[in-house]
C-alpha cells in the first residue's frame, strides 16, 4: 500500500483525466479527458519546474495519494490510456474512485499513529484492511463501489480519533468546523486542539498561530499565511494544504511533511 505519488510510474493521469478552468490556479481551460498541452509524449510535464510562474499553481497542489501509479501499473497492468477510447474512459473513471480509497487510507493510517485514539485502533484497522482489499479489485468492480458510503464509514472513525486526541488538550478548545475565516487576521491565535475541519482559511493570516493538535481535515488553506505558525503536531494535515499556503523557514512542521520549495528560506 503506497500512499505517496510516484509520477514516474504513472501515465500522467492527473494531466489528462480532470477538467480545469482558466483561473488564478490554471492559465487555460482544459476539458476532462483531454491531455494538457504541457504534457510530453513520455508522460512528463514540459513546464514542471515553472508551473507556478506560468499560471499552473493548481497542478502543484494536487495529490493523488498514490492512486495514479496504482491504477496505471496494477489495475490496468501497465496499459496506458492512449491504447483506446474505452481504455481511457475506464481508466480516468477508475482514478477518481482509487483516489477516494487512497485518500481515506492516508487519513486512517495517520489515525493509527495517534496513541490517544488507541481504543478504536482495532476498528480503524478493520476499515483499512477493507479499503486496501477493495483497491485491488478490477476496474469494473471498482467503478461499482459506493464511494460516499465508504467515506462516511471512514469519517466516523476519523472524527472519533480526532475527538479522543483533542480531548487531551488542556483548556477550552475552539470549534470552527466549516467556518468562513477567509482573509481574517488571526496572527498569534491559539488553535490548540481546535476543530477546523472543512474551515475556509483562504488568505487567512495565521502567522505565529499555534495549531498543535488542531484538526484541519479538508480545510482550504490557499494563500493562508503560515509564517511562524506551529503545525508540528497538527492533525490530518496533508502536504497539498502546505503546498497551497504560504510559509517560511520559521513555520514548524512535523517529520511527515516537506517544506514546499516555493516557501522562502
Amino acid at each position: 500500500m503506497n500512499l505517496k505519488a510516484d509520477c514516474a510510474n504513472c501515465f500522467a493521469l492527473c494531466c489528462v483525466a480532470p477538467a480545469f478552468s482558466r483561473s488564478v490556479d490554471f492559465a487555460i481551460d482544459k476539458p476532462a479527458g483531454t491531455p494538457c498541452p504541457n504534457l510530453a509524449s513520455d508522460f512528463r510535464c514540459r513546464t514542471h519546474t515553472t508551473l507556478r510562474e506560468k499560471g499552473f499553481r493548481g497542478c502543484t497542489v494536487y495529490d493523488c495519494f498514490g492512486a495514479g501509479q496504482k491504477v496505471s501499473q496494477e489495475t490496468f497492468g501497465g496499459r496506458d490510456w492512449r491504447q483506446g477510447h474505452d481504455t481511457a474512459r475506464e481508466m480516468f473513471a477508475t482514478l477518481t474512485v482509487m483516489r477516494h480509497l487512497h485518500e481515506l487510507l492516508y487519513y486512517l493510517t495517520e489515525a493509527l499513529s495517534l496513541q490517544q485514539a488507541c481504543s478504536i485502533h482495532d476498528e480503524i484497522r478493520q476499515v483499512v484492511d477493507k479499503l486496501d482489499t477493495l483497491a485491488d479489485l478490477p476496474a469494473p468492480q471498482l467503478l461499482e463501489l459506493d464511494a460516499a458510503a465508504l467515506r462516511g464509514e471512514a469519517n466516523d472513525l476519523l472524527r472519533q480519533a480526532s475527538e479522543l486526541t483533542r480531548a487531551t488538550v488542556v483548556g477550552k478548545k475552539k470549534n470552527r468546523a466549516g467556518a468562513d475565516l477567509i482573509g481574517k487576521a488571526l496572527q498569534g491565535a491559539n488553535f490548540r486542539g481546535a476543530n477546523l475541519r472543512g474551515a475556509y482559511l483562504i488568505g487567512t493570516d495565521l502567522r505565529r498561530a499555534d495549531l498543535s493538535f488542531a484538526d484541519i481535515t479538508g480545510a482550504d488553506t490557499r494563500d493562508a499565511d503560515l509564517r511562524g505558525a506551529d503545525l508540528s503536531q497538527t492533525l490530518f494535515l496533508i502536504q497539498s494544504q502546505l503546498d497551497a499556503a504560504r510559509g517560511d523557514a520559521t513555520t514548524r512542521l512535523g517529520s511527515a511533511h516537506v517544506r514546499p520549495s516555493h516557501w522562502p528560506s
